[in-house]
């Protein structure tokens, strides 16, 4: 197991607890608690968890890890949605892509495919894209989220006043059929949001840990999502609520 991804583990499995004890995570990861120790102490330096006698509690920065702990998190669901999500967007269209992992593993299929118009707040995908011939990239601006690498707040909103997307994949931090779409950052709400006003169609893409969470912020209700696509670990009542409510359900 790589380093990133032990760590994200670690975390994925504190934020789920609260709190965990070197032992169990040593059991979990099957290395030393030689090794553990260090892990938490790295991550602690980072502010990502808190260091407690025998083990690690939930950090100052709450339950959102920065995107480079999360890209490990269900890489294989991940890639799986991703290759379902890119199938959805015809040829030459102009596609909306908001931050996350998901969403950076669509852009590199659709990039591949080409050509494509590609219009995202996400620094990092923009970074991957910008040398593909084939693909026309917008990248729209704002204020720099270090946790997601995208670019939030008022001068994202009204610049994405401006286009018109065919389609716009829209990572969540959660999905219910009770609360809608929502993710940890106010300002990445109302970002995400301008993203589905701009756009004919929201496909969410969200691996199955999301579905039925509900976290801090309001992206939208049901009806603004066109196409939910998940993996097949997710709670299937969950999905039957979120298809009941007229939104079509990709399980991969």
């Amino acid at each position: 197991m790589l380093r990133t991804e032990r760590h994200a583990r670690i975390l994925e499995h504190v934020s789920a607890k609260g709190s965990v004890g070197v032992e169990e995570l040593s059991r979990l990861l099957h290395v030393s608690g030689a090794t553990v120790r260090r892990d938490l102490q790295h991550l602690d330096a980072l502010n990502l968890l808190r260091r407690t006698h025998g083990g690690a509690a939930l950090g100052s920065i709450g339950l959102e890890a920065p995107l480079q702990y999360r890209s490990e998190r269900r890489r294989p669901e991940k890639l799986a949605i991703a290759r379902a999500a890119a199938a959805l967007v015809p040829a030459g269209a102009v596609v909306g892509m908001t931050g996350g992992s998901t969403a950076t593993e669509i852009a590199r299929l659709l990039a591949e495919r080409g050509p494509v118009t590609i219009v995202t707040n996400a620094v990092n995908i923009a970074a991957e894209l910008v040398l593909h011939k084939d693909v026309t990239l917008v990248v729209i601006g704002g204020t720099a989220r270090t946790e997601s690498y995208e670019l939030v707040g008022p001068t994202a909103e009204k610049a994405l006043t401006e286009y018109h997307t065919d389609v716009t994949f829209l990572g969540v931090d959660g999905i219910s059929a009770a609360h809608g779409c929502t993710t940890h950052d106010q300002l990445e709400a109302a970002t995400d949001r301008a993203f589905t006003n701009s756009s004919s169609r929201t496909v969410v893409v969200a691996d199955s840990s999301k579905i039925g969470k509900v976290t801090l912020a309001k992206i939208c209700p049901l009806a603004a999502v066109g196409h939910l696509v998940t993996d097949g670990e997710a709670a299937q009542e969950e999905l039957e609520r979120i298809a009941a409510a007229g939104v079509p359900v990709t399980s991969v």
